[in-house]
């Protein structure tokens, strides 16, 4: 994600933070500020601030624990002022390990609450007499409250909330994923249509997670019923068979007339008859902001957009494309390059099969082809 900083790693898992969790920081200082609260009050703020994170990441590390136990790997974890996202690999869809993965977050937060509860009953947080740190409403008893709150909330039965995901468990144990994903994403809309509702009565933050909660149900549904679709199809059904190679050697200005005399914006790269990269519309036309003209085809091109054969499944390549922000991929016949496959493509094939099995009941894909 674009705008972040790396604090460290946690079991290999790299935990970033995103720059506006700067804003969040200042609007807390300025809130104490204005309310004429005092230094230590405005640190102890702040303080809170953190401490909420720190259990936000460990909330997130329960999740990517639990998926690890099922062979699923964390590309990294990302905190933003809303809360904490963890790039999952992908999601099990086997109903009870997804039940798992889903619940091991919020497991976390009531291990943190009931440890914090322990401490305060042993503190003496009900005793007037008590610490001022321990007494209600002081730093432990708010952090204990904020835990609470976090498996409250994120039980909530929408997308892309845990609960979300425990629907959709125990939904996929009575139908198949696709509807039981269908389901779980409507009752999460709902859900955001209410918040929606409520926040010009309670708090205008509300229509925020409103927002967010109902594009992500949309997202996830959109997301499934493409993998589903092309679930059992070979990589060449989707495949683009008339293109146009460029060499490693070449310089910027070769690849400039091929894409100003075609329609092809993503090129496979060759050297010695054999694949060793792409370069995409995108690069080009960064390299050149950049770098100017003067400059190799293969110092710009991505190597890590690595072939696939044309025997593969879609489903696995497309989610190998988002993963690995790959937006093209060379297609192989036994090692010989006979295609290429992009995203444009793979949208293209998903629409006619939609269109073919009555009115595009599949749903549209131009987001989740957006989101790879």
């Amino acid at each position: 994600m674009r705008g972040t900083w790396k604090l460290g790693e946690v079991f290999g898992i790299a935990i970033y933070l995103h720059w506006t969790f700067a804003i969040l920081i200042a609007w807390v200082v300025a809130s104490h500020y204005l309310q004429g609260a005092g230094t230590w009050d405005t640190v102890e703020g702040v303080f809170l601030v953190l401490a909420i994170f720190a259990c936000v990441v460990a909330h997130e590390l329960g999740h990517a624990l639990a998926a690890r136990q099922y062979g699923i790997q964390t590309q990294d974890i990302t905190l933003l002022p809303i809360g904490g996202v963890a790039r999952l690999a992908r999601m099990p869809e086997e109903p009870m390990q997804e039940l798992a993965v889903a619940l091991a977050g919020p497991a976390v937060n009531v291990v943190i609450a009931l440890a914090l509860a322990a401490v305060l009953f042993a503190g003496g947080a009900f005793s007037p007499l008590g610490p001022s740190v321990f007494r209600p409403g002081g730093f432990l008893t708010n952090l204990m409250v904020v835990n609470v709150f976090l498996v409250i909330f994120n039980l909530l039965p929408a997308f892309p909330m845990d609960g979300g995901r425990v629907l959709r468990a125990f939904l996929a144990q009575r139908m198949d994923y696709v509807r039981a994903t269908e389901i779980a994403a409507t009752v999460g809309q709902g859900v955001a249509i209410l918040f929606g509702l409520a926040a010009p009565f309670v708090n205008p933050f509300l229509l925020f997670i409103a927002l967010f909660v109902y594009l992500g149900a949309q997202q996830e549904a959109h997301l499934v019923q493409a993998r589903w679709l092309l679930r059992g199809v070979p990589v060449r059904a989707a495949m683009m068979t008339r293109f146009r190679t460029v060499h490693e050697d070449d310089l910027l200005p070769t690849v400039i007339e091929e894409l100003l005399a075609g329609y092809q914006h993503d090129f496979p790269v060759v050297q010695n008859g054999n694949v060793v990269g792409v370069l995409t519309r995108h690069d080009l036309l960064t390299a050149l902001a950049q770098r100017g003209q003067e400059v190799r085809v293969g110092d710009v091109m991505r190597r890590v957009c690595a072939a696939v054969e044309e025997t593969e499944m879609l489903d696995s390549t497309f989610q190998r494309m988002r993963e690995g922000h790959c937006p093209v991929m060379p297609v192989l016949r036994h090692g010989q390059l006979v295609g290429l496959l992009n995203l444009e493509n793979v949208g293209e094939w998903m629409m006619i099969q939609s269109a073919l099995r009555h009115g595009g009941s599949r749903g549209d894909f131009q987001d989740v082809l957006s989101g790879a």
